[in-house]
């Protein structure tokens, strides 16, 4: 008679099965296809609307203010300002599902216009006269060249990385 504790119960341990002959479980890893499109896409389309409510909500804010020397306060410039940040916020909460989007977004609409502006400042204007002449495009244009979309778009693809190394993590 063993005189472990537990010794009378090892019958309901008969049935566990050994780690070491459940490797081809682990190499069924759930598909991510759809999370990854969804997130791709969601960054690539909200960034864009995202970052141009951003720069109009604050040129609207800007040119108030310098204009008449006050302190009031546009609404519509702080319901601008806040929806771009809310539908930032939403490409960055994307980086749950998959990491692609906030990475896609934050490259591809924030760093490489900002590195691009940055480095050599023509480039800059080129890519802002794509745009129709409009609020929006003066106002990403101030955004571009004081760094807001590089900022950003850092902040996008930080986001992404940072999911991306918690979900390795989990799963390892």
């Amino acid at each position: 008679m063993s005189t472990h504790r537990y010794a009378e119960y090892e019958d309901d341990y008969e049935d566990y099965e050994d780690p070491e002959n459940t490797a081809d479980v682990l190499d069924e890893r759930p598909r991510r296809g759809v999370a990854h499109l969804v997130s791709a896409l969601g960054g690539l389309l909200l960034t864009p609307v995202a970052l141009g409510l951003l720069s109009w909500g604050g040129l609207r804010q800007q040119q108030l203010i310098q204009a008449t020397l006050s302190t009031n306060r546009d609404s519509l410039g702080i319901a601008l300002l806040a929806g771009g940040a809310i539908l930032l916020l939403v490409v960055a909460s994307l980086g749950a599902l998959s990491a692609v989007g906030p990475i896609l977004g934050g490259l591809i609409y924030g760093v490489l216009p900002g590195v691009a502006a940055m480095a050599v400042p023509d480039w800059g204007f080129r890519l802002v006269n794509l745009m129709p002449k409009s609020d929006i495009a003066y106002g990403v244009m101030d955004f571009l060249f004081i760094g807001g979309l590089l900022g950003v778009g850092f902040l996008l693809v930080g986001s992404g990385l940072a999911n991306a190394l918690v979900r390795r993590r989990r799963e390892a």
